[in-house]
């Protein structure tokens, strides 16, 4: 009997990227699919699944309330869960132990880190393929970044830590966005002496700003157009510069050090200025959630700011 792994996401985009790096390193297993947690238990009383890697913020029912579901069901309460989010603070991560989560993938991710988790449940659970137990061992030890272990007492983490207040206030971007002096169109920034008619940003004299993360890094932004769609702005040029169709999660800052997280992806990376040697990448991340609860707060902001 072929396996059966269960991808739950409200994000197509997300279903979509993991439904096919599951296809390419497991092929002959079923690949099932739910756009949230309701939809999740209407598959799973069909019949047995294998692994389920969900989301943990989704409309109708989350991740948590599909999970403590799972663990009281008799037909699910062993199925391995591994949550997958971009939440990764030490208190969410052990709410979700204490729920039965199996282990966690924090967004972004790189694709051999998703099938680290991947394969290291079916191993345990005694289901992996025989094909894919070489491949198990690339990545499967020193992905700290998403596991239990690391956030509940194990081993520090591996992937960068997030960005401290005081690195994005003394970021060179963040203190001064490009000049708007090249006519061409290649510099989108402007200047504060321009009489142009003035950006989303400088509407109430508020700046926007938010932190990226992307599968081989981060970055500090300054935030130019935000919709409930798309974010655009600016970042600096580092070593770590993400691809066209990376995955996203933006954790933009909101009033009183609040911040609001969204998952999506880069659909536009472009030279912030005419010049190779530039330091400044413009950037545009579409987003990807559908969750009406993690858009209302955002909508406020937008309105007051950006409208």
């Amino acid at each position: 009997m072929p396996l059966k792994i269960l991808v739950v996401d409200d994000a197509a985009f997300i279903r979509d990227m993991v439904k096919k790096q599951l296809r390419q390193s497991l092929p002959g297993a079923e690949i099932l699919d739910a756009i949230d947690g309701r939809r999740a238990m209407s598959v799973l009383r069909k019949g047995p699944i294998d692994l389920v890697l969900s989301d943990w913020e989704m409309p109708e029912m989350s991740g948590e309330e599909l999970l403590r579901w799972m663990r009281s069901d008799d037909q699910c309460a062993k199925t391995p869960f591994v949550m997958i989010t971009s939440r990764g603070d030490r208190a969410h991560v052990v709410k979700a132990v204490e729920a039965g989560v199996n282990d966690y993938l924090g967004k972004p991710f790189k694709p051999d880190e998703l099938m680290a988790k991947v394969y290291k449940q079916l191993k345990r659970a005694g289901k992996m393929p025989s094909a894919a137990e070489q491949k198990s061992a690339e990545k499967s030890r020193g992905v700290a970044f998403g596991s239990v272990e690391a956030l509940t007492g194990g081993k520090a983490s591996s992937r960068p830590k997030a960005q401290k207040a005081s690195i994005a206030a003394s970021n060179p971007l963040l203190a001064k966005a490009p000049s708007n002096s090249n006519k061409n169109g290649s510099g989108q920034g402007a200047s504060k002496k321009s009489p142009a008619k003035k950006s989303a940003t400088q509407k109430g004299k508020h700046e926007a700003r938010a932190n990226l993360r992307f599968p081989n890094g981060e970055s500090p932004c300054v935030v130019r157009e935000l919709s409930l769609q798309a974010m655009s702005g600016f970042m600096q040029r580092t070593e770590a510069i993400p691809a066209l169709f990376d995955q996203a999660v933006a954790d933009i800052e909101m009033e009183e050090g609040s911040l609001a997280r969204v998952n999506g992806y880069f659909s536009v990376l472009e030279a912030g200025e005419n010049n190779v040697n530039t330091r400044i990448i413009k950037f545009t991340v579409r987003f990807v959630d559908n969750d009406p609860d993690k858009f209302e707060v955002l909508s406020k902001y937008i309105a007051r700011y950006f409208r």
